[in-house]
């Protein structure tokens, strides 16, 4: 099993680009929100859960999850919610864990952006926590995702702050740089995840 790095970091931080930057070392990534996409497509066991609760309107014309759907009925209903956490939660944890134990590169890179909203740093050997200031998440998110700042400010207020993200971190990545900063801080730590794997590896 390869040696693990939790990658986590608040809206609008970068912790794909970061990722991504990984990814291009070769190195393995293990994608949370790819994987909740997996485990709720047509014909998965989640999905048939979940239209066995609510019925064919969580399903679209062409047989996959109504996402919108869905997410505007768990959130005006919190029993629901906690059903469709209490379902999925543990899918996307048990696959997770499968695809760390698969990965083939000497350390692979566990994405999960509510890492530290579900507890989730045990799967993880290293937590690394993508930083920025509130401001700038906000201003990137707005940018990006074509929202209404109040939206962002609410998605902002549902996660984790950025003190409790810190707290948690054995490494820190400050993207608010340049671009040439951020390889600098990538390569620095690209080049510890390979020693500590290599001495994890070898029982040090």
């Amino acid at each position: 099993m390869a040696w693990v790095v939790g990658l986590t970091g608040g809206i609008g931080s970068g912790k794909t680009t970061v990722a991504d930057r990984f990814a291009a070392k070769g190195i393995d990534i293990v994608d949370a929100d790819v994987i909740a996409r997996e485990v709720v497509k047509p014909g998965s066991q989640g999905l048939d859960a979940i239209v066995a609760r609510f019925g064919a309107l969580a399903l679209n014309h062409d047989g996959s999850l109504a996402r919108a759907w869905l997410r505007e009925r768990v959130f005006s209903q919190p029993d629901d919610k906690q059903w469709l956490d209490d379902l999925l939660h543990p899918l996307i944890r048990t696959r997770m864990i499968q695809a760390c134990a698969d990965a083939q590169s000497q350390y692979c890179l566990l994405v999960v952006p509510l890492l530290v909203e579900n507890n989730l740093m045990t799967l993880a050997d290293r937590i690394l926590v993508v930083d920025v200031d509130p401001a700038t998440q906000i201003t990137r998110t707005l940018a990006r995702d074509q929202v209404s700042q109040q939206q962002v400010q609410a998605i902002l207020a549902a996660q984790a702050s950025r003190q409790q993200r810190l707290d948690v971190a054995d490494d820190v990545i400050d993207n608010t740089h340049t671009e040439a900063e951020l390889d600098r801080q990538v390569d620095a730590l690209h080049h510890t995840y390979l020693t500590l794997a290599t001495q994890a590896n070898a029982g040090v």
